[in-house]
């Protein structure tokens, strides 16, 4: 089974990722996407080279090397909308997808300490609206997480997510170790410095950051899309 993870960033994705690592039936796989898109949109990231250089640039080779991963029953791909929304949409057929949401003021106001001035287009959250419907319209009803919800009661919203997907529940998903994994990618020193503190799912105090005033008119744009996905997330 391959799980695809259809998240934002700053999203506690990576944390996600983290939990489902401590199953023993599960391999993870981050952002394996992140060099095509980097390529493909001629968008400037920190560390951008380095990231290109540690990934195949062809989407279909990556999608390849996803569904060819057969070393443990369950492969969870985390992966961000604004990467999957500019490749071939086949791919999304072939696995369960999951889309992981955040209030988009939340996720500005964190993005905002490495990419001062960001566009719709970087926190994902119209592309994840796009996807959803557009996988509705295939006839699937993809799993919904809201990250502020997952929060709150991290074993009850697992519980319900492993019984949707058909996998059973371990109470390891719930804490991990501190520090860089070795299937982080190599873009983590720039983005991962709170989820390395961390050994499960905590609110981090930066979840209580301002929105920036120049980024006010891009929260409203995003919570029209986040308040049309929020009535399909699972209830603590």
């Amino acid at each position: 089974m391959i799980l695809n993870l259809i998240s934002g960033p700053r999203n506690i994705s990576t944390a996600l990722m983290y939990s489902f690592a401590q199953r023993t039936d599960t391999t993870v796989l981050d952002e394996p996407f992140y060099a095509f898109y980097l390529n493909r949109s001629g968008i400037h990231h920190p560390g951008k080279e380095e990231v290109i250089k540690s990934q195949p640039i062809d989407e279909f080779m990556v999608s390849e090397q996803i569904m060819k991963e057969t070393s443990r029953p369950v492969v969870f791909v985390k992966n961000m909308a604004h990467h999957l929304a500019i490749m071939d949409q086949s791919f999304l057929n072939q696995v369960t997808n999951i889309f992981l949401i955040r209030s988009p003021r939340q996720i500005l106001a964190s993005y905002a300490q490495v990419i001062e001035t960001p566009t719709l287009r970087d926190i994902g959250i119209e592309y994840q609206y796009t996807l959803f419907n557009f996988l509705k319209e295939k006839g699937q009803l993809p799993l919904v997480m809201d990250s502020g919800l997952l929060l709150q009661n991290p074993e009850s919203v697992l519980k319900q997510a492993c019984q949707h997907l058909g996998i059973p529940f371990m109470n390891t998903m719930l804490h991990w170790q501190p520090g860089p994994k070795p299937y982080d990618g190599v873009w983590a020193k720039y983005w991962y410095n709170n989820v390395h503190k961390s050994t499960g799912f905590e609110k981090q105090p930066t979840s209580n950051r301002p929105l920036p005033e120049h980024l006010i008119s891009l929260n409203e744009k995003a919570e029209y899309y986040y308040d049309r996905l929020l009535p399909f997330s699972l209830q603590p």
